[in-house]
């Protein structure tokens, strides 16, 4: 199996220890960001130490990689803690579209730190996919989701710049089980002086869940951290969108949720322009065809 069928693997499996991650998030209750961030890192941090111990690989990172790491870790917990308070105040599917923003911020992130080129198409695609995020967004006073729904949204950018930093270290032949630990200890490091002065105790299901949720993220992360050191997120980051998929169907048989006709336009809008960008970037040749 080539390194891409590998990667499209990761992914889904990924999207799919997210989608249960966020769902048991969500059936923890009213606990703080930061408390449930802890939880969830902390149990990535030891499934991370006892891979690397496993595999006898260095707990040092390569020489020039630590500012990738410490950037990598810094906006991913902003991301986690955007995500997390939003799940709490929002539909979960609309919550998870919004994180899913991210590989559109990838796009933006890459032209600005990669000086990579926008392309008319990526322009296209990523403007309709702002629109989609106002149809799930509802922007107006009156919408009392207004707040959490933005949170929700600088969760995703906080995301994108994070997996743009991976998709560096993993050109960089940074080991991803490294990428992981540091992340997951930088993480609890962070996190750890709120949670253990303003600790809120824990029915002992709100502990069961944030424990699953900790196994959730620890397989997504592993999984998309392997995904993207395999291949370009170009190439596979439509996979990611399976999540939707998984997180509304989850929000329907354990929540009875279900998404109102404006935040389904959203969906649509959103994952058919990541379809469209992962069509042009794994069929260039076609546009370049159609335009000649």
């Amino acid at each position: 199996m080539n390194k891409k069928y590998k990667a499209i693997i990761y992914i889904i499996l990924s999207a799919l220890s997210f989608s249960f991650m966020n769902m048991f998030v969500r059936m923890a209750g009213d606990i703080p960001a930061y408390e449930k961030s802890f939880f969830r890192n902390a149990v990535a941090l030891v499934f991370a130490t006892v891979v690397l111990i496993k595999n006898k690989q260095s707990f040092k990172w390569k020489e020039g990689n630590l500012k990738y790491l410490l950037l990598r870790s810094f906006t991913g917990l902003v991301g986690i803690v955007c995500n997390f308070y939003a799940l709490g105040k929002i539909p979960l599917a609309d919550a998870s579209i919004l994180n899913k923003m991210s590989p559109f911020f990838v796009i933006i992130f890459s032209i600005l730190i990669l000086k990579e080129k926008l392309t008319f198409l990526q322009g296209i695609a990523v403007f309709t996919a702002f629109v989609g995020t106002l149809f799930v967004i509802k922007p107006s006073f009156q919408n009392i989701d207004l707040v959490p729904s933005l949170i929700a949204l600088l969760g995703g950018m906080g995301a994108g710049f994070a997996y743009t930093m991976v998709r560096i270290l993993g050109n960089r032949k940074e080991n991803s089980s490294l990428i992981v630990f540091f992340f997951s200890a930088f993480s609890c490091i962070v996190t750890f002086p709120s949670f253990f002065i303003n600790f809120q105790p824990l029915e002992w299901w709100q502990l069961l869940l944030l424990l699953g949720a900790g196994l959730g993220a620890t397989g997504g992360q592993f999984g998309i951290t392997a995904a993207y050191c395999l291949a370009p997120a170009r190439e596979i980051s439509i996979y990611d969108y399976s999540q939707i998929i998984f997180v509304t169907l989850l929000g329907f048989a354990f929540l009875g949720e279900v998404p109102d006709i404006y935040s389904f336009i959203g969906y649509f809008l959103i994952c058919a322009m990541a379809l469209l960008m992962f069509l042009y970037n794994n069929n260039k040749w076609i546009f370049k065809k159609k335009s000649d």
